[in-house]
């Protein structure tokens, strides 16, 4: 490069990274136009606006909700990344070759990288205001989304991730479409937000972190740290949430040749895995997941442990369809049904399915606390609609059904259960003369009177220690005569209390 190309090349990098410039987008312009030319300077000038889309980004921006645009970025912000975006698309002297992007931390407003070629994107901690597109999007290398907000509808349709696809923590307030997606290798929506090994350097990194606020409707931000992930699973006694959809969420035909990761995942709505097919381990285990004509062929067997499907489901032997199971598939079902009374119904059968079948047990409470876990669209404590009053009348019912068959003077009682709340918005929740197994309270919202009186468990988790993933009342606890395994007790070191 010429010293004078040279010179007006750090120009317009200074004027990029200047504070005081009015407006960049002139600079952005010449630096790509430049960088057309000279194949060298492309990821170097990629680095410079992703780094000047992170640096202008608003820093305290207020919360939104799904399709709102309200505060958004201003238009030389979103003209950038458009820019950008037209370099990373096919075209008539195709796409710049092997750029990587890192936009983590950033607030982007109607994104739209349809049909972008990647070597990497890194997105961890980013908000997305409004629609975020990136269907038809190719990632060679890995595609990191950890505590990722998708305030709007987050479309990857037809993408195809050829490492690890990670959304763990992420949330999802619009509709979420993966349909036809492939992934390559793992696709991790499950607990935490990052597969860290224990000797991996970015441990020095971790504290400095920001997560955005949690902000969901009848949840304070439980402050799940970065959880260790021991060859690449999560131990059982690791608290935290999966990825939260608050809307509907399709993978109808998405391939997954790695294992398809969804542990402690939360669908507030239906989620449509049709015709998927699935290639190595899978836990998939929420009521609401429709898994017809799915396929499930496990010749990437990793030996860790076992699959989990959703209660109902099972991979028919020999050809690994995902088929309905017989004997406890109806049941199931109606659990998930958009109707109350159909959802009530469906309650009823699986209470007696598990009194019944006492080798079910297990896995009816696995259905009945994701139900509990359900993320809930509106606020417990304001003025609810008929809808609205049905919901929770329907969520206390499926507390009661749980508490009772934990009380060893009623009958049926179902010994030794485990109950997986973490996360959970439990109301008027009374297990007082329960005894279980082991409880997991990690995160779990307790809104109005909560009792564990005479309760006792052989070990229950309130949080994950150093005051992370600490679980809230909202309300009057009364722990009389509780015996719940925790150290410290049952007490504020433990518990803290929601206004």
């Amino acid at each position: 490069m010429a010293d004078r190309d040279l010179d007006e090349h750090r120009a317009d990098l200074a004027e990029l990274a200047a504070e005081s410039s009015p407006d960049r987008l002139p600079a952005v312009r010449r630096l790509l136009a430049r960088a057309d030319g000279r194949p060298e300077l492309r990821q170097p000038v990629v680095d410079a606006i992703c780094e000047h889309l992170r640096a202008t980004g608003p820093a305290d921006r207020p919360a939104g909700r799904a399709g709102s645009t309200d505060g958004a970025e201003t238009d030389p912000r979103r003209a950038a990344l458009t820019l950008l975006a037209d370099r990373l698309r096919p075209g008539d002297s195709g796409p710049w070759p092997e750029i990587s992007l890192d936009l983590s931390g950033t607030t982007l407003v109607g994104v739209d990288l349809r049909g972008c070629e990647l070597a990497e994107a890194r997105f961890a901690d980013t908000r997305f205001v409004g629609t975020a597109s990136f269907e038809g999007a190719r990632f060679d290398g890995e595609a990191l989304f950890p505590r990722t907000v998708f305030d709007g509808d987050a479309r990857f349709d037809g993408v195809r991730f050829g490492d690890e696809a990670v959304f763990g923590r992420a949330r999802f307030r619009g509709a979420a479409g993966f349909a036809g997606a492939e992934f390559g290798d793992i696709a991790w929506f499950g607990r935490g937000a990052d597969t860290l090994w224990e000797d991996d350097p970015a441990w020095e990194t971790i504290e400095e972190l920001a997560p955005l606020p949690w902000d969901e409707p009848n949840e304070t931000d439980p402050q799940w740290p970065v959880a260790v992930l021991i060859e690449d699973y999560q131990d059982w006694e690791e608290g935290g949430d999966g990825a939260r959809f608050a809307g509907p969420v399709s993978f109808r035909g998405a391939r997954f040749a790695g294992p398809a990761w969804f542990y402690m995942a939360r669908f507030g709505a239906a989620a449509d895995f049709r015709e998927a097919e699935f290639a190595a381990r899978v836990h998939l285990d929420q009521p609401t997941v429709e898994l017809t004509g799915a396929h499930w062929s496990n010749e990437n067997d990793d030996g860790y442990g076992e699959t989990y499907w959703p209660l109902g489901w099972a991979a028919e032997p020999g050809s690994g369809r995902l088929v309905p199971d017989d004997g406890v598939h109806p049941y199931a079902r109606q659990l998930a049904g958009p109707d109350p009374g159909t959802r009530r119904a469906g309650l009823r059968l699986l209470a007696e399915l598990g009194d019944t079948r006492p080798e079910l047990r297990e896995r009816v409470v696995d259905a009945l606390c994701a139900y509990l876990r359900t993320p809930l669209p509106f606020l417990v404590s304001g003025d609810l609609d008929p809808a609205q009053a049905e919901e929770l009348r329907l969520r206390r019912e499926v507390q009661q059904v749980l508490a009772e068959r934990l009380r060893p003077a009623a009958e049926p009682y179902w010994p030794e259960t485990n109950l997986w709340l973490c996360g959970a918005t439990l109301v008027d929740l009374d297990l007082s003369g329960g005894e279980g197994g082991y409880a997991e309270f990690v995160g779990a919202q307790f809104h109005g009177t909560t009792s564990f009186a005479g309760c006792r468990f052989e070990r229950a988790a309130f949080d994950l220690g150093d005051g992370s993933g600490v679980a809230t009342f909202h309300g009057p606890v009364d722990a009389t005569g509780a015996r719940l395994g925790t150290q410290p007790p049952l007490g504020d070191e433990v518990l803290s209390r929601g206004s």
